[in-house]
């Protein structure tokens, strides 16, 4: 991927910055805020930070004219030109150049706890990105070194597809589906083939048969039949009675 030098992104700008005068660093163990006379700033104006190419430029200018005071490229963060103090988060240290080659470390300092956040976070954001831009370029140049995978048919090659056929054996291995109609099971309780009781309370009569040969008899009734406990007696009588209407009109009436 070609890269524009010429394109300059803004990515911070703050009003209100300090600089300060620091003594040299007395121990490995970093610089302190403290050691700096924080009541008598150096110098005050403005900070942007602008970003060409992977560098970010921290420039230091003036409020109302915008002439530049100092300049610090960044080309890697965290590193030696930013560094952040030990006992304050609104301090840092950053490593000027005047362009001649020549450079020079100082005291930034922010009235803020914002504004110092929004100044690391810029510087974050950008070498995040300059990352995540050198491995899309490696995996690019790892892409069009290796070698392509051809695809394309040689000569006199020819391929088969036989899509009708599939179709026909999909439909004659198809089994149908049984679609008949299942029986109801019985209600709980009842017994396959059984008889259903009678409802409770009510009284169950016996069927008498019924003499037909005497329903039909065309002669003399015969003898009347003793008075018996059965209960069909009466309608017994009641036939005998309907064959005598019988011979005189010449139809046989069951009442």
């Amino acid at each position: 991927m070609a890269e524009d030098n010429s394109y300059e992104s803004m990515l911070c700008v703050k009003p209100e910055v300090h600089v300060y005068k620091i003594p040299p660093r007395a121990s490995n163990r970093g610089y302190r805020a403290a050691d700096w006379k924080l009541d008598e700033p150096a110098w005050s104006g403005r900070l942007k930070i602008s970003a060409k190419g992977k560098i970010a430029y921290i420039k230091l200018e003036d409020k109302n004219t915008g002439e530049l005071f100092a300049q610090a490229p960044v080309e890697q963060y965290p590193g030696c030109v930013v560094e952040s103090v030990t006992d304050s988060s609104r301090y840092f240290v950053i490593r000027i150049e005047d362009g001649n080659g020549r450079h020079a470390f100082i005291g930034l300092g922010f009235a803020d706890r914002g504004d110092s956040f929004d100044f690391n976070v810029a510087l974050q954001d950008h070498f995040k990105w300059v990352k995540q831009e050198g491995e899309l370029a490696k995996q690019e140049a790892s892409e069009s070194t290796a070698p392509k995978l051809d695809l394309s048919f040689k000569e006199g090659q020819t391929i088969k597809i036989s899509i009708g056929q599939n179709i026909k054996k999909k439909e004659a291995g198809a089994k149908p589906r049984p679609t008949g109609v299942g029986l109801l099971p019985p209600p709980p309780g009842a017994k396959v083939g059984g008889v259903i009781p009678p409802p409770v309370g009510e009284q169950t009569v016996s069927a008498v048969p019924i003499n037909s040969a005497s329903l039909l008899d065309f002669g003399s009734p015969g003898p009347a039949a003793p008075p018996s406990s059965d209960v069909w007696g009466d309608f017994t009588s009641a036939g005998s009675n309907s064959s005598k209407d019988a011979v005189k009109t010449g139809w046989v009436q069951f009442s």
